[in-house]
């Protein structure tokens, strides 16, 4: 008689882990939890591992399966950390969970998984996997509002084979509907929003932790003086909060955005405006991409991208370049495109893969790279 396969899920304490422990469960899995801390905790307990630990562990008792608890915050700082605080120095706007998910997620847990005697690895994100002529295929999850294909564009034919995403075909509304029906305590837990090791607490706050403030000028795209900021590190293509810029003689009320960040003489320029054509970029340049199918499907493609999670697909053209980056084109002009950020392609329902954005032909970015070839 063939055993049930033995499958680990990543158990969080959420809603969403909940409903796949059940899931697992109701299939006739051979189903486990395993608890993962990414973190230790300061005395101000922002990431909440303990209680989650908990919600997690009353979540695998009243199903009845094995709970596992392990730490992995030494691995976490040193792969996706101290990357995160590199970036930041560097004045570009990484993306954590990307890195976690590939390092950690997919990796590391995976490892300890199959140490334990696991045959498949299962986690509560909202993404589909299908197989088709050998070649396994990560798709966006049924829920189009939740859909957590971007943060698992680094995943490749390895991961997926040994990969589960039991709710990834359900809406959320579905998914919370069936933790009250299953009496979980987790059904009507808030969503966890943000990156866990800053939780609920200032993000400039958290990073002068660990990059010094060093105050210096906001200049209007002109070069008039319109205010002060605490260190460009903190801010991000785009924001608009946190500025601080008060009415100024002669301008308009409108609010005003990040357009653009001189590292080297620490000065952030802003702009009015949400739709200021200094926020807008045609063509980027990226850093060497990863395919999930394992290799580029052309030397030049035709799909749609996503610059940031929060976004609608775009149109564009990708060539591939000779040392596997990327280049770029977009059919209409994007918003903030941010260098360190992640973009993504598509293909319709099924993701490609993607890169980490090196350079736009932003202007305020093409201006300060032209400045420094000529004043090295």
């Amino acid at each position: 008689m063939n055993r049930p396969m033995k499958v680990m899920l990543g158990v969080s304490g959420g809603v969403d882990s909940s409903v796949a422990a059940l899931l697992l469960k109701q299939q006739g899995f051979d189903v486990s939890g395993l608890f993962m801390q990414n973190w230790d905790e300061e005395d101000d307990g922002e990431c909440r591992a303990e209680q989650d630990r908990k919600d997690a562990l009353a979540v695998c008792g009243r199903l009845g399966i094995p709970f596992y608890a392990r730490n992995f915050a030494k691995t976490y700082w040193s792969e996706v950390f101290e990357h995160f605080l590199s970036e930041y120095k560097a004045g570009r706007t990484p993306n954590p969970d990307v890195l976690c998910n590939r390092e950690i997620k997919f990796k590391t847990f995976l490892a300890e998984a199959q140490a334990l005697g696991a045959d498949r690895i299962a986690t509560g994100h909202y993404a589909q996997v299908r197989q088709r002529d050998g070649r396994h295929m990560l798709l966006r999850g049924f829920d189009q509002s939740k859909d957590q294909s971007y943060f698992l564009h680094q995943l490749g034919q390895e991961q997926l084979a040994s990969t589960l995403f039991p709710i990834g075909h359900l809406p959320k509304t579905q998914v919370r509907g069936l933790a009250h029906a299953a009496g979980f305590g987790t059904a009507g837990k808030k969503d966890s929003t943000g990156i866990c090791f800053i939780g609920e607490r200032d993000f400039r706050d958290f990073l002068a932790q660990y990059i010094p403030a060093q105050a210096g000028e906001i200049r209007s795209i002109d070069g008039r003086k319109v205010g002060e900021h605490a260190g460009v590190f903190y801010y991000t293509l785009g924001q608009r909060e946190g500025l601080h810029i008060g009415g100024i003689k002669g301008r308009a009320a409108a609010p005003w955005f990040v357009v653009g960040k001189d590292i080297q003489r620490n000065i952030l320029f802003v702009d009015q405006g949400i739709d200021s054509a200094w926020l807008l970029s045609s063509h980027l340049l990226s850093e060497s991409a990863h395919w999930i199918s394992g290799a580029a499907p052309d030397r030049e493609l035709r799909c749609t991208a996503k610059t940031r999670y929060r976004q609608v697909d775009v149109d564009c053209t990708v060539s591939v370049l000779g040392d596997g980056t990327l280049s770029v084109r977009f059919d209409q002009p994007q918003r903030a495109v941010t260098p360190g950020q992640s973009l993504v392609l598509y293909h319709g329902e099924e993701c490609l893969g993607g890169a980490v954005i090196a350079q736009t032909d932003a202007a305020i970015e093409t201006q300060l790279r032209n400045d420094s070839r000529n004043n090295p």
